[in-house]
């Protein structure tokens, strides 16, 4: 899986940042989303789980230093009567100082020592199962990357929708001031009834609140776009009137065929089975002997103790040792078996949930491609409709200047051309977003659909 954010330095590194379409959007996107940097984050602390699995299979190196101080004396001094040999007088004589912080004896030494795993096949185990989950860990990282992708889009188009809606109704709105200011012309003079008058003001009324919302819902979407980006968005580029609507390219065969060699969901799926039955032969593992080797060595310096003048012991000694440790669990209460059943108990869950994940693939490449084709359809059935209540309202308002029609079927045929104004901008938007959802279902969304389909977008004129 190709790295976002490398594509996207290579692509777009001399693109100014202030540029108002759907790549920069999207760089700006890779920069500030807080989802993706939680995401990347999440990742690399579940990926230092992995090397502390691999520690207990790597050598063990430490070393200690010690230092001490003994004093010892007696609490008072200690005096003794000695008779003086010239006067033959007795006087008193220090036989022993008492105990004193200032005289003692130092102590000291330094250690060191290494450990090595000769045989643990439990840590072996454990250290796969981490590796299988820090594989699984980064295909769900590179699915975050495709979902910012579908998320910068839909949230750049969901913009460009609410404009077109937003032009839409406000040339519906002039259309029906025009409207009620003819009519109201027209009642004047004698020509209609009151009521027309009435059902013009109406239809103006409802175009103008449509419009009032219309305008919050785009400043909604704005503000929807600033907050995977960061920064404030006042107008982006828009979709040509010329982009290409045409049928998805290769039979579905091909689209499952490719999803389910392709698809992040299945990758992830089945990285964290291996993991699972990893897991459960450390489990199985764990009754088994372990082979650990470990050598020290000790250099300590005591100070001698003097006695009446004799000096006993003290110096410096050296010691080493070699240890070769076999360990055998044999009974822990029946922890290991407990955690042998609940590793199988995993096994048989990450199978079931790789299983739905495949079924669930199935189903949702095969809605994805059938939407993409039904949106072409319904594009061209758009356009037509358009057609349809163009002419369908132009002979109504020629009838109406004759007689024959009324201000209400007027305003129901004029209601129905920019409903169908509507839909046809709607189907194009939802058309563009249901084909990067086909891709990214089935595993294949990167940066340059971005880049082919920023080429449809134009500044506004």
């Amino acid at each position: 899986m190709k790295y976002l954010g490398l594509v996207l330095l290579v692509c777009f590194g001399t693109q100014s940042v202030y540029s108002q379409d759907l790549f920069t959007i999207l760089q700006l996107a890779l920069d500030n989303d807080p989802t993706l940097k939680q995401a990347e984050a999440t990742y690399r602390s579940n990926r230092e789980l992995m090397i502390q699995s691999r520690s207990p299979l790597l050598p063990a190196l430490g070393t200690n230093a010690r230092t001490s101080r003994v004093t010892s004396g007696p609490a008072d001094e200690i005096f003794r009567d000695v008779p003086d040999p010239v006067t033959g007088q007795v006087q008193s004589v220090l036989v022993q100082p008492a105990h004193s912080f200032g005289a003692g004896l130092n102590n000291h030494g330094w250690a060191v020592s290494l450990t090595q795993s000769v045989l643990d096949l439990a840590s072996w185990y454990n250290f796969q199962s981490a590796r299988a989950s820090d594989r699984a860990g980064a295909v769900n990282l590179a699915a975050q990357e495709q979902d910012l992708i579908m998320r910068v889009a839909t949230a750049y188009f969901d913009v460009l929708r609410a404009q077109e809606l937003l032009e839409t109704n406000l040339q519906e709105e002039e259309a029906s001031l025009r409207s009620l200011e003819q009519t109201q012309q027209r009642e004047e003079v004698g020509l209609v009834a009151i009521t027309d008058v009435y059902d013009a003001q109406a239809a103006y009324d409802l175009a103008r609140n449509t419009t009032i919302l219309q305008r919050d819902l785009l400043q909604a979407r704005f503000e929807a776009l600033e907050a995977i980006t960061g920064r404030t968005h006042s107008d982006i580029n828009e979709l040509r009137e010329d982009f290409p609507i045409i049928e998805v390219d290769g039979s579905l065969a091909d689209w499952e065929d490719q999803a389910e060699d392709n698809s992040l969901a299945i990758a992830a799926a089945e990285f964290t089975l291996d993991a699972s039955r990893k897991t459960l032969r450390a489990r199985k593992s764990d009754h088994l002997p372990t082979i650990a080797f470990s050598g020290t060595f000790n250099h300590d310096v005591t100070a001698p103790i003097v006695n009446a003048g004799i000096q006993i012991g003290g110096g410096a000694f050296d010691r080493s040792a070699l240890t070769l440790t076999v360990q055998v669990p044999l009974f822990q209460g029946g922890a290991i078996n407990s955690r042998r059943r609940q590793a199988e108990y995993d096994v048989i869950a990450a199978q079931e949930s790789l299983e739905f994940t495949k079924r669930q693939l199935t189903q949702n490449i095969r809605n994805a491609y059938r939407r993409v084709n039904t949106d072409v359809l319904v594009i061209a059935q758009r356009q037509q409709s358009i057609v349809s209540s163009q002419t369908a309202l132009d002979a109504t308002e020629l009838g109406a200047e004759v007689g024959t029609r009324n201000i209400v079927e007027v305003l129901l045929a004029r209601q129905n051309l920019y409903r169908a104004l509507r839909d046809y901008a709607d189907a194009r938007y939802n058309y563009v977003l249901d084909s990067l959802i086909l891709k990214q279902v089935a595993g294949i969304l990167t940066p340059q659909d971005v880049v082919e389909l920023n080429q449809w977008l134009a500044a506004a004129e």
